[in-house]
């Protein structure tokens, strides 16, 4: 048995902390796999908010979510994840949410997340955590632009408050081509 890698390893802290009827935030649908496995793990009761700044992205997972019977339980928003406090009430209460930084498989690399607006979201969500729920990070940083937004989001992570989240980096070290790894802020 291998270990997971990092995206894997994601998924499995998902379905430890998101239940049936909980809300769920896809701050990155890119191509859909998350929004359609957050969209599995919700249930029809459930609700996953999902954002990109790209149509052709939106469409993509609205195609998925159709063929895999999910689409009723999610909303696709054509805008970036900064804007995830617009689509919050006071009281929302979000079990989890995950982004994949840097820029859409298969699309074009030249439009990637910014630290700037991925910590704004991850500012916006973290109030809303339940406790137990996590943010998740996937952390893309071999393209042009990506380590600098690997380091601004590392950075806060370890600012984080310990009493209030736990906060685990989980990745392999010894590969080629900087890896993805994995931030998950855990809602104490």
């Amino acid at each position: 048995m291998n270990l997971p890698n990092a995206l894997t390893y994601s998924h499995t802290l998902l379905t430890d902390c998101v239940y049936a009827g909980a809300t769920v935030v896809d701050a990155t649908v890119g191509n859909g796999h998350d929004t359609v496995f957050l969209a599995q793990l919700v249930g029809p009761t459930g609700h996953v908010i999902g954002f990109d700044v790209q149509a052709a992205a939106l469409q993509r997972t609205h195609t998925q979510l159709v063929l895999t019977g999910t689409e009723k339980q999610v909303d696709l928003h054509l805008t970036g994840h900064e804007h995830v406090a617009d689509y919050l009430t006071s009281t929302t209460q979000i079990a989890g949410a995950i982004f994949n930084l840097g820029y859409l498989p298969g699309g074009d690399k030249t439009r990637i997340t910014q630290a700037t607006t991925t910590l704004t979201a991850v500012r916006a969500i973290l109030p809303h955590l339940t406790r137990g729920g996590r943010l998740l990070l996937m952390v893309y940083s071999g393209h042009p632009g990506g380590l600098a937004e690997a380091t601004a989001v590392h950075q806060f992570c370890t600012a984080l408050p310990q009493q209030t989240y736990q906060v685990l980096q989980y990745g392999f070290i010894n590969q080629i081509h900087r890896p993805p790894y994995l931030l998950a802020i855990e809602r104490r």
